[in-house]
């Protein structure tokens, strides 16, 4: 998967928290130049920007779905995404797991496992 070719990113996981992961990774992404469009069903919006309650309601235009969340959590949420019709997911380190690999492999979803978004991204700034 190459980062190179994302502008639009889903953020399963976005919190207003900013001790948070999914406060730390949104502001980033966002300070890139990225679009970055929070998922979280508990927030109406997360630093200005309109909060999605699910992968369903994201536009069909998003480039990756990257997951910030608990493994348990994230294995649902991967498969609303693969019936939304979703091809590429990338899962933070902590948030992937055996069982979301299996589910992937299955449904031919490209995905990423153990690499940071913040980290993979440095190289660019569309701003």
């Amino acid at each position: 998967m190459n980062v190179r070719d994302f502008r639009k990113i889903a953020l399963v996981g976005a919190s207003p928290n900013p001790s948070k992961y999914g406060n730390i990774i949104l502001k980033d992404l966002v300070g890139k130049g990225y679009e970055v469009l929070p998922v979280n069903p508990k927030h109406e919006e997360i630093e200005g920007l309109r909060c999605y309650r699910s992968v369903r309601e994201l536009p069909g235009d998003v480039d990756v779905i990257v997951f910030v969340v608990p493994p348990a959590v994230g294995l649902g949420i991967a498969r609303e995404a693969v019936e939304a019709g979703f091809k590429r997911l990338w899962f933070q380190p902590g948030a992937e797991s055996d069982d979301i690999a299996r589910f992937l492999d299955e449904k031919g979803v490209e995905y990423s496992f153990g690499k940071c978004i913040i980290a993979e991204t440095t190289w660019t700034s569309w701003g």
